[in-house]
């Protein structure tokens, strides 16, 4: 089964494409995509889009994973990130792919053991967990962590007979 992680920014949207056999994981490529501050919100929203749509056609994940928005003190930002995350939400559902949602802390407690990890500490074990694997920025590391975050919580829900993301029905 092939996944793809996304961890939602308004700047950058990180993301990580992994494979999963079983219990391997393999790491198949990650990146981020980027938006124009100097634009428009609705601008810098259909580069998002159009930028992830590119990655879901390339790479032909099976399934998606986002990190869940935390709030902040600045309720502006916060807003803006979850209009980001509405359009990285969409772009795979729009596609008929299962989305999960999974928070920071269990995102970080699934990789690290720790739901209160640091960024540093996320990036040794996604390095550790995908050998091989180069890492474009610390968004990606994150998006690779949510996509290894999935694989375990899937294969459970699996076992259990549990759906934790459905399919979006096609148009």
């Amino acid at each position: 089964m092939r996944l793809l992680g996304l961890d939602p920014g308004l700047r950058h949207t990180g993301w990580g494409v992994i494979d999963v056999a079983g219990n391997r994981l393999t790491h198949v490529a990650d990146g981020v995509v980027h938006s124009d501050g100097t634009q428009a919100l609705a601008v810098r929203l259909v580069a998002i889009y159009r930028q992830l749509g590119e990655i879901l056609d390339l790479y032909r994940p099976d399934e998606a994973a986002v990190e869940e928005t935390f709030v902040n003190k600045n309720p502006s930002s916060t807003l803006k990130l979850g209009v980001a995350r509405g359009v990285v939400l969409l772009a795979p559902a729009e596609r008929g792919l299962p989305v999960a949602e999974y928070s920071a802390n269990l995102v970080k407690k699934s990789v690290v053991g720790a739901g209160h990890a640091d960024k540093i500490q996320v990036q040794m074990m996604v390095r550790r967990l995908l050998p091989g694997c180069a890492l474009a920025s610390p968004d990606a590391a994150d998006a690779l962590a949510v996509a290894i975050c999935h694989a375990h919580h899937a294969a459970t829900a699996k076992a259990w007979g549990i759906r934790i993301a459905e399919p979006v029905a096609a148009p």
